[in-house]
């Protein structure tokens, strides 16, 4: 791996930070609405007749939006207001919490993935919320933190991969980073989000045996040079490692490192 370059002192402030990101993370990851909260996925063309099972309302296609249905009786809200009538609902992009409509403490957020419309269930009360103990991760160690290099691709290309629900689903790339292991040089595939950060999807010799079967990873933007710092400490557990109602995507080809990365989040652990 790379020589540390930093003083003690700067490696002991990097832990420190990753520490915070760590305890952040969990109580993220732990929240009310956070991932562990998600019941269920509920695509619509499986319910052409507009009843969820478990979920009030009566919930319909209709081109670019869903139509919500709901009386009384159903004791849903929309924008934080008691609702009876009809409403066209968009997708939810924002905080969970902030999603338009509501029963009780439970969030239904609508969803939409290559022209088809779902609704999302997340209930605070789920089994996997109260199960949750933490997150286990590799204590930060700087020998993970690897200067490299985005190299973007002429035009943007979509591949198609499997997602977690088994349903193979296109994902976006708009170029690859290239960074050194042990003097080996390694590329993974990325995204570019819209505040300019990165999003690599990503396995390596330890996926499926002592961490998660893939993980993600996000650095911040290159510089203008391209420059960008690959920190491994803070390789992600996707959200389908904490509710199987996620349809996370697999890693594109290509974005399986041969190398075992003994570093970041690892797996989740239960009570």
């Amino acid at each position: 791996m790379s020589t540390d370059a930093q003083q003690p002192h700067g490696t002991e402030q990097a832990a420190q930070d990753w520490k915070h990101w760590h305890e952040k993370r969990t109580a993220a990851v732990a929240a009310p609405h956070g991932p562990l909260s998600l019941t269920g996925t509920h695509w619509l063309s499986d319910h052409p007749e507009g009843r969820i099972p478990g979920i009030p309302g009566q919930w319909r296609e209709d081109g670019d939006a869903v139509v919500l249905d709901a009386t009384d009786r159903d004791g849903l809200t929309v924008d934080g207001e008691p609702f009876t009538g009809r409403v066209r609902l968009t997708a939810d992009r924002g905080p969970i919490d902030g999603s338009r409509v509501a029963h009780g403490e439970r969030r239904l957020v609508v969803l939409s993935r290559e022209g088809l419309w779902a609704v999302r269930d997340f209930d605070p009360a789920s089994a996997a919320r109260r199960a949750f103990r933490t997150i286990e991760a590799t204590p930060y160690d700087p020998r993970w933190v690897l200067p490299g290099t985005f190299r973007p691709y002429d035009a943007s290309r979509t591949v198609r991969v499997e997602n977690a629900d088994g349903v193979e689903r296109g994902l976006g790339l708009a170029g690859e980073i290239v960074f050194g292991i042990d003097g080996t040089e390694h590329t993974l595939q990325v995204a570019v989000e819209a505040d300019g950060s990165l999003w690599a999807v990503f396995a390596d010799a330890t996926s499926g045996r002592s961490s998660y079967r893939f993980r993600f990873l996000r650095p911040a933007a290159p510089d203008a040079d391209g420059g960008v710092t690959v920190d491994l400490n803070r390789a992600l557990l996707p959200p389908c490692a904490f509710a199987d109602h996620f349809i996370c995507p697999f890693p594109p080809p290509g974005n399986t490192l041969s190398v075992a990365v003994e570093a970041g989040e690892r797996n989740r652990v239960d009570h």
